[in-house]
């Protein structure tokens, strides 16, 4: 009798049998790196702005406080965007013909603030307070990475739940001295788990609730 399939079929039908089985793990696979992804997350995008403003020049070169342009960044849940009035405290006097600050000339000559492009930006669900975390001893750098060598802001940082979490369970890898909050040069020490849990105590953190799901979402 002659043979209806040739002797190769066996491994062909194994073959997809394998495809057919893996599928789902590859497109799982796929998502998640696509989760994962600059893309998604928006770490090391370079966003266009209306003025090319230097953070490594400002506050490395300069060394600019950041309170000096964010101002409210110790009062309130929203660091500030400074004013064009802030800009030009220095700019009236400095650069005052260049055209790259054309548009910061043009704001104020129009009263009307630069619209800036935001760069950290978290989900209108979740909450986020600059003030709380200042005060407790979470430094500018832990979040927003060494802005002061960035000659254009990017995000450092994925900002998703699971990272916010890593610090939420554990908050004393993390701290520092209110005094060092805004220093970029500072670098956690050997026995930053020692330091970061006295720094709990001092700061009268309550690491119980730290993770409740109220404390981000409300």
């Amino acid at each position: 009798m002659a043979q209806i399939f040739r002797p190769y079929a066996d491994s062909i039908v194994r073959v997809a049998m394998i495809a057919i089985l893996a599928f789902p793990f590859l497109i799982v696979g796929v998502a998640y790196g696509v989760m994962w992804s600059p893309y998604i997350t928006g770490e090391h995008v370079t966003l266009e702005q209306p003025v090319p403003f230097s953070h490594q020049h400002h506050a490395g070169q300069l060394g600019l406080d950041c309170r000096y342009c964010h101002t409210s960044v110790q009062q309130s849940a929203f660091a500030s965007v400074p004013p064009t009035e802030t800009c030009m405290t220095c700019h009236s006097q400095l650069f005052t013909n260049a055209e790259m600050l054309a548009p910061v000339r043009k704001s104020l000559a129009d009263d009307k603030p630069i619209k800036w492009t935001r760069v950290h930006r978290l989900p209108g669900y979740v909450y986020f307070d600059h003030s709380i975390h200042v005060a407790k001893g979470v430094g500018c750098s832990t979040c927003h990475g060494r802005v002061d060598q960035m000659p254009l802001v990017q995000q450092t940082q994925p900002l998703t739940m699971s990272w916010c979490l890593s610090c939420h369970r554990d908050p004393a890898s993390y701290l520092r001295p209110r005094e060092e909050i805004f220093n970029m040069d500072w670098m956690a020490g050997k026995d930053q788990k020692r330091q970061g849990k006295d720094l709990i105590e001092r700061y009268h953190i309550n690491i119980d609730h730290l993770s409740d799901c109220s404390v981000c979402h409300r």
